[in-house]
């Protein structure tokens, strides 16, 4: 029997690798003639890029870049090698400009920028890098991709002609782009790919001010003006560069980078399970599968609309191999997941707890899940030979 162990990580707890370990050390007790594959997944958030090479190969290239609040940060990229011989890159915003680089009471979605990503973008191009992906999970930012964008050569000049600092603030005072000081690596023969699971547009009651500027720490009367300031850039954009990002589904991801992306760098948004399982050439682990086991922190109805669980389920589904995913907890509505190609979902808790002890005993709650997972396929597989 061969198993595929393919989770996403159970944010705050465990690591995909820690949850692999975990599960495999179980399978390998209760079949220990099996054939264990072990596949970190992420879908775009924190651990992409860490996934995407332990699943790949590959090597970290660490910098020096600007975090949310204009400070200088360590962050790193992946960089890749492609059968012929090119490099790709894997880049995670959240490494340069992401909430979890902020203490709590400094998140300020009127003063972040997003221009630590774009430095990290402008490194891999000056590596002679021209496939990059760039996973926009857990932002800190709603600056618009402005400062991102600053990062490789564009300025944002105000109506005097002086460089506007890009933040989510100063988008209003944006008179006109400038393109021509845009990095000389930034041809036609470099491809954006980004892996986006967020469907709000730039501007408007679900776009990316109203429906996240208020957990990057923007109070009530912050959110008018990052608006006012989104809904100008998109006019300038439109203006400058021909391109009207205001309503395209996904573009406000990340506070407008998404969007950014699109209109400075014609990147294609993807869904980000389907770009991370092209990554990790997911349909050569399930040439030879006999079973998936998959997991996410919590799955429920949103788990169905794109997230992992759906995408392991849907890959598996098309070949006919069943997937179990064990899960920190289930919602009533996590049954739209049958549908989806999950065949069973385990949950990890097995009683009430507070949240603090759910911590404390996660490895033993998981171990404790994937042993009732292999006990009940040991039973079905009985049953089978009857």
């Amino acid at each position: 029997m061969h198993i595929v162990i393919a989770p996403d990580s159970f944010k705050g707890t465990l690591s995909s690798k820690q949850i692999i370990e975990i599960v495999s050390a179980e399978a390998h007790l209760h079949f220990p003639e099996a054939k264990i594959t072990g596949v970190p997944i992420a879908d775009g958030g924190e651990g992409t890029v860490q996934a995407v090479l332990a699943s790949c190969g590959g090597r970290t290239r660490h910098i020096a870049v600007t975090n949310p609040l204009f400070e200088q940060v360590d962050a790193a990229y992946g960089i890749m090698e492609n059968i012929d011989g090119s490099l790709s890159a894997i880049i995670e915003m959240a490494a340069a400009s992401g909430l979890t680089l902020l203490p709590a009471a400094q998140r300020n979605a009127l003063i972040t920028t997003s221009y630590g990503t774009g430095e990290l973008i402008a490194d891999a191009l000056r590596q002679g890098i021209k496939d990059i992906t760039i996973a926009v999970g857990g932002s800190a930012t709603n600056d618009g991709g402005a400062g991102a964008m600053a990062a490789l050569g564009f300025r944002f000049l105000d109506e005097n002609g002086r460089d506007v600092t890009p933040t989510g603030e100063n988008l209003i005072h944006i008179s006109r782009i400038d393109t021509s000081g845009r990095l000389p690596e930034l041809t036609e023969n470099v491809s954006f790919t980004v892996m986006c699971d967020v469907r709000s547009p730039f501007t408007g009651p679900d776009g990316a001010t109203y429906t996240y500027a208020p957990q990057k720490g923007a109070a009530d009367d912050a959110l008018f003006l990052l608006e006012e300031g989104m809904l100008h850039f998109a006019e300038v954009i439109k203006r400058d560069l021909g391109k009207d990002i205001k309503d395209v589904s996904g573009s406000g991801a990340a506070g407008g980078l998404s969007g950014a992306l699109c209109a400075f760098l014609d990147a294609k948004l993807q869904s980000g399970i389907k770009t991370m399982l092209k990554l990790v050439r997911f349909e050569l682990f399930l040439e030879h599968a006999d079973i998936v086991i998959t997991g996410e922190g919590c799955a429920d109805g949103q788990s169905a609309q794109g997230k992992v669980l759906w995408g392991i389920g849907t890959s598996a589904k098309e070949k006919g191999i069943p997937v179990i995913a064990i899960a920190g907890g289930m919602r009533p509505d996590a049954k739209l997941l049958y549908d989806c190609g999950i065949t069973a979902i385990v949950p990890a808790l097995n009683r009430v707890m507070p949240l603090t002890e759910v911590f404390r005993h996660s490895q033993n709650l998981l171990r404790d899940a994937a042993e009732r997972t292999f006990l009940l396929l040991k039973a079905g597989m009985a049953l089978q030979k009857k």
